[in-house]
């Protein structure tokens, strides 16, 4: 970037030269202007990775459509390419386009925009892309992201030149109705109109399909850059037990992720940042282009009732128009952005407690529960339909004024261009290309109100993103202050100076000294809130609230069964080989492991597709999770009440298989049975002490 702002400024110092020489106003001015795109440039490059695009795109046209502007400015520009050469005005629209996106850049709410589109821009994934007829190609992702970004961003630049050329076509085309001219109407509408007409078609048709493909492309990897946050490193967990801060994980990634991209289907546009950055690039180019139009066809307008001229009378009209609408429209609907917050909170809240309704239903019926579970729901949906009626009645007021503006802003050009029509001083032709131009020109500058309720609503969806990052981030900050498990030589499993609390910041376990040996099945029991399981969690590496060393041998495998374990939707194959895929193991081995677990009945169901969960009871899922430890085989395998919902005869029949079966796994258990002693050969026992912090106690000493 650093190289381009210098070339830019090499080209203002060209123009310069040439406006000196001629003594051109606009050449001047056009040097001025690209100075300051290439302080842009520069200043880009330390800049948003997704912005520096754009300003790259506008400095490079700067410097091209500039070129040609001094080639016709010296009378060496080919008269046979006269029609084909782009409006003197473009190139200082460009490197006004540069300017305005370095100075949009500064505004929090777009550094917060572009902090996560940056995220795309800035990795460096390989892809794979194809453009038709050209074979596959592939590179980085976030080079043919840019790839598609400038495409787009030329195209829509075309459109706009289009529509400008249009806009001249529309002034003949009624001055020679007003002149009953039949050969200059025929000829504007065929040799004019239709053939741009084809073009725009042709450009709008390319424009879908390269941001369709965008947009998917961009989802797929920031939806996996925030899955892979989530559930990297127990982050998912850490969250969960810290609370606030990020709710309803699974809403942002699904639906606040694609919201944030955008994406059109079925004829239904849902905006993201794509589509407001180049609606607002389209509107930046439309409201220069015009700008320059309206204040040529204005250049001699007075105000009324006066002979006093004022140059571009009706633009600084359009500009103070603007202007008052833009203040009134966010005065009034400054509340949406909360509003908009809100909605995706208490939407997400009501979809998740019917999920739950759904999960727990068994229990739910089995406890009658169904009146309860009903107003639960309807107070969840209560406050989903009073937030809906306060956006409604924000909305409300909004739609009263943006419609009254727009209403009024189509009759001013008119109003103030008639009194010039009826003189005599203007055309026909002319006053309609005024007042389009002068249409045109304020729409683009009311892009705030006409997109306020959306930007609203987009605005939420990235404060959503934002938190939801910064939860993850507060989430992983408290794996520094865990307790330190290392590897050592030695083959025992030992704990030192551990202090484990809850997320509240109450210490509840202490323990000064503790050594597991290889081989010596052990028994933890205690009351219940004593830390038994918060203690196995430590071990396991996940919970983030303690302090301490704890020291595993090198190279060992450690594996917890929860008291009640994680079934996977999908095939039962895929929920006993979790979380390994299920051809990591061979038909045989799963069978086997099954039958062990005394799971033969489901064995001929291992492909079968089904919500497992549900359709397996707790017992049966329990022996799901032994049979995983069967596969896996573990060097310490930690039960924690893994057995509790099997009866004593079974539980006793599969402690002994898995020490048949796993003669060199050292088993670890929590429990509260009694018949669990016979299973183990040794015995700790976490007792209070006065300090409120329990410790483990032998109490029984060792077995044979």
């Amino acid at each position: 970037m650093r190289n381009l702002g210098a070339a830019v400024a090499a080209f203002a110092l060209a123009a310069a030269a040439v406006g000196a020489h001629k003594g051109g106003s606009d050449i001047l001015l056009l040097a001025a202007a690209s100075f300051l795109c290439a302080y842009a440039a520069w200043r880009s490059a330390e800049g948003s990775s997704f912005l520096k695009i754009f300003i790259a795109v506008f400095s490079t046209e700067t410097i091209v459509l500039g070129a040609i502007r001094l080639l016709q400015t010296e009378g060496l520009w080919p008269d046979a390419l006269a029609e084909f050469a782009p409006p003197k005005s473009t190139a200082l629209a460009v490197a006004v386009f540069s300017i305005l996106t370095a100075l949009v850049a500064r505004f929090p709410v777009v550094r917060q925009m572009t902090a996560i589109a940056d995220l795309y821009f800035d990795q460096r994934d390989i892809g794979e892309a194809r453009l038709w007829p050209l074979p596959n190609w592939r590179a980085r992702e976030s080079r043919i992201a840019i790839a598609f970004i400038v495409a787009l961003v030329v195209i829509n630049q075309a459109q706009v030149g289009i529509n400008v050329r249009l806009s001249f076509f529309s002034r003949d085309w009624f001055n020679a109705i007003q002149e009953k001219d039949s050969a200059a109407f025929w000829r504007q509408l065929f040799e004019v109109f239709l053939p741009w007409a084809v073009v725009y078609i042709t450009s709008a048709v390319i424009e879908f399909v390269l941001q369709s493909v965008l947009q998917m492309r961009w989802r797929r990897w920031l939806t996996g850059y925030f899955t892979n946050r989530w559930l990297g490193g127990h982050a998912h967990y850490r969250m969960q037990l810290r609370g606030g801060g990020a709710d309803n994980p699974d809403q942002r990634i699904a639906e606040d992720v694609n919201h944030f991209i955008g994406w059109t289907e079925s004829g239904l546009e849902v905006r993201g940042i794509y589509s407001y950055t180049i609606i607002l690039i389209s509107t930046l180019s439309t409201l220069v282009s015009f700008s320059i139009v309206l204040w040529d066809l204005s250049v001699n307008f007075t105000f009324p009732g006066t002979n006093v001229a004022l140059p571009g009378f009706l633009l600084w009209i359009a500009i103070l128009y603007a202007a008052i609408g833009t203040g009134v429209t966010h005065w009034v609907g400054r509340i949406l952005s909360p509003l908009n917050f809100e909605k995706q909170h208490r939407e997400a809240d009501f979809r998740f407690q019917l999920a739950r309704s759904r999960e727990y239903s068994e229990q739910i019926a089995l406890l009658d529960g169904e009146a309860t579970e009903r107003s639960s729901l309807y107070a969840r949906f209560a406050a989903v339909v009073s937030n809906y009626f306060d956006l409604m009645h924000a909305r409300k007021r909004l739609t009263i004024l943006i419609n009254g503006y727009k209403q009024v802003s189509g009759i001013i050009p008119y109003v103030l261009t008639a009194p010039f029509y009826f003189a005599g001083k203007v055309t026909l032709g002319a006053m309609t290309q005024t007042a389009e131009a002068f249409g045109t020109v304020n729409e683009s500058m009311n892009f705030f109100i006409n997109y306020y309720g959306s930007l609203a609503s987009f605005k939420s969806v990235l404060d959503r993103l934002t938190s939801f990052d910064q939860a993850i981030d507060a989430a992983n900050a408290l794996q520094g202050a865990a307790p330190h498990i290392a590897e050592q030589a030695g083959r025992s499993l030992d704990i030192e100076g551990l202090t484990l609390g809850l997320p509240s910041g109450r210490a509840i376990v202490s323990i000064d000294r503790l050594a597991l040996e290889p081989g010596q099945s052990t028994l933890l029991t205690g009351p219940s809130g004593s830390g038994k399981s918060t203690l196995f969690r430590a071990l396991a590496g996940i919970w983030p609230y303690g302090s301490g060393a704890i020291r595993v041998p090198r190279g060992a495998k450690l594996m917890l069964l929860p008291q009640r374990p994680y079934v996977p939707m999908g095939t039962l194959a895929g929920a006993i080989a979790y979380p390994a895929a299920p051809g990591t193991f061979s038909r045989e081995a799963m069978a086997e492991a099954m039958r062990a677990a005394r799971l033969e009945a489901f064995v001929e169901r291992l492909d079968e597709d089904d919500n497992w969960g549900q359709r397996l009871s707790g017992g049966e899922q329990q022996r799901v999770a032994v049979a995983r430890a069967l596969l896996a085989r573990p060097d310490w395998l930690f039960l924690d009440e893994a057995t509790s919902a099997l009866d004593e005869k079974l539980e006793a029949e599969i402690y002994a298989m898995l020490a048949e079966r796993l003669p060199g796994a050292t088993i670890v258990s929590i429990g509260h049975r009694s018949t669990l002693e016979a299973f183990h050969r040794r015995h700790l026992a976490m007792q209070p002490g006065a300090d409120g912090l329990a410790r483990p106690v032998d109490h029984a000493g060792e077995r044979a």
